[in-house]
């Protein structure tokens, strides 16, 4: 995966996943086939297998994620719950369908919600909910 100079500096909110299982290239693989991540930094442990960090673009936006590391004190396997990662997108359809493709399953269907938006919610193969969302097409 082609890597890109990180943005600087680095402001507001970063996601940071924590990924199960040693998944987290795994993850990265997934997040570029679904969302066009780019890889802007990976750092893998001694062993060469487990990710101890790797920062991707997504959509003009910062998220990072690691392997779980429960010899730093953080808990193993636990399944994601009580967050969704949100993208608003130019066109939808075209991303939530990409991401389908991909490997994700599908929570929400996409759908016109009141609201004005086309807008869907989907689970990525490593547990993580994301939205999807952009202004309905007129």
């Amino acid at each position: 995966m082609e890597q890109v100079d990180a943005p600087r500096p680095l402001t507001g909110i970063t996601p940071y996943l924590s990924i199960a299982s040693r998944g987290g290239q795994a993850a990265v693989e997934f997040y570029a086939r679904a969302f066009g991540a780019v890889e802007v930094r990976r750092m893998l442990a001694e062993d060469g297998e487990r990710l101890i960090h790797s920062h991707l673009q997504i959509n003009g936006g910062s998220v990072m994620l690691s392997d779980e590391f429960p010899e730093m004190g953080g808990e193993v396997d636990v399944a994601p719950k009580s967050v969704t990662l949100h993208l608003h997108v130019d066109d939808a359809d075209e991303w939530w369908n990409r991401a389908i493709v991909a490997g994700g399953t599908p929570v929400h269907p996409i759908a016109d919600q009141f609201w004005g938006d086309r807008y869907g919610v989907l689970k990525d193969p490593f547990g993580h909910c994301w939205s999807v969302g952009s202004p309905i097409k007129g």
